[in-house]
């Protein structure tokens, strides 16, 4: 299955008493990048949650957001240092007396100076607190992994397209190739016709040097190569894994054998065909940058 690296997979639940969100999107890269958004309570599950992603995921720059909202249970508890805040009145109305100035204290004012509040975090059970987040984060990479696989499809057929038409121009160039050396033959009898004005040319001497012309310029062994390499390709796209960079090195290998044909043809017909399949490949080149 063909994977694209940019995709978006978002899950919702509500799981013990928390509603709990996680987001995951991601765009091209050489290899697995990972960041994430999450409130810093639990980033203690930020290790956790990246070795999750990344055994789904290879390739991508990835994020991941996590967003969680108590419900049912508390996120915390606040208690009132009464006799803190009682002796802090006691010492303002003191001051108020003594200064002779207006005593305009309030409970809010009180609030404000340190310790008289103490609040502290509700006890939670991380172990199960991870298995909720977790099976929420694992629909979310089930449902980005199902929009790559989609983006992946339409990629792949693309690519498929692709190869079938330079797969078509190189039984032209094949076919073209075959009947240069008898058009060479024909234009080199006829020059040297022209130049020593006799009909009685030796046609030994012509066989031999259509033979090394025919020799020099044979590109039999690049062809056999690029349809070697496309019938890979094919395969390749088939597999279960990711094939990003197997079909990266492929694509320079197509593109070597092209230009490879290109210096030794000698022939403009298969010049200009060489051009529109280097243009294709071109253009497989950029699809499968965004291919896992």
């Amino acid at each position: 299955m063909v994977l694209s690296m940019t995709g978006y997979g978002r899950a919702q639940q509500e799981r013990g008493g928390r509603d709990i969100t996680v987001e995951i999107k991601s765009v091209n890269s050489r290899y697995f990048e990972y960041s994430s958004r999450m409130p810093r309570a639990f980033s203690f599950l930020d290790d956790k949650l990246k070795k999750l992603v990344n055994e789904t995921i290879s390739r991508g720059k990835t994020e991941l957001a996590l967003t969680v909202v108590n419900i049912d249970t508390p996120e915390a508890t606040i208690s009132v240092n009464m006799e803190l805040a009682k002796n802090y009145l006691d010492a303002i109305n003191e001051m108020s007396e003594t200064l002779g100035v207006k005593n305009d204290v309030s409970a809010g004012m009180l609030t404000r100076f340190p310790d008289v509040f103490t609040t502290r975090q509700a006890q939670v059970d991380e172990e199960a607190l991870w298995q909720d987040i977790r099976a929420v984060a694992q629909a979310a990479v089930e449902n980005f992994v199902a929009m790559r696989a989609a983006e992946g499809e339409k990629l792949k057929a693309d690519v498929l397209s692709r190869l079938a038409t330079i797969e078509n121009t190189v039984t032209e160039i094949e076919k073209t190739s075959a009947e240069r050396v008898e058009k060479y033959t024909e234009r080199l009898y006829a020059k040297l016709k022209t130049l020593l004005e006799d009909t009685n040319i030796d046609d030994s001497r012509i066989l031999t040097e259509a033979a090394i012309f025919g020799d020099k310029t044979a590109i039999d062994e690049e062809t056999v190569r690029l349809r070697s390499h496309i019938r890979q390709y094919r395969d390749i796209l088939e597999l279960n894994e990711p094939v990003g960079r197997k079909l990266d090195f492929l694509t320079q290998e197509l593109n070597r054998e092209t230009n490879t044909i290109g210096s030794k043809a000698q022939d403009l017909s298969i010049t200009r065909m060489v051009v529109d399949t280097k243009a294709e490949i071109e253009k497989i080149r950029e699809q499968i940058q965004n291919i896992e």
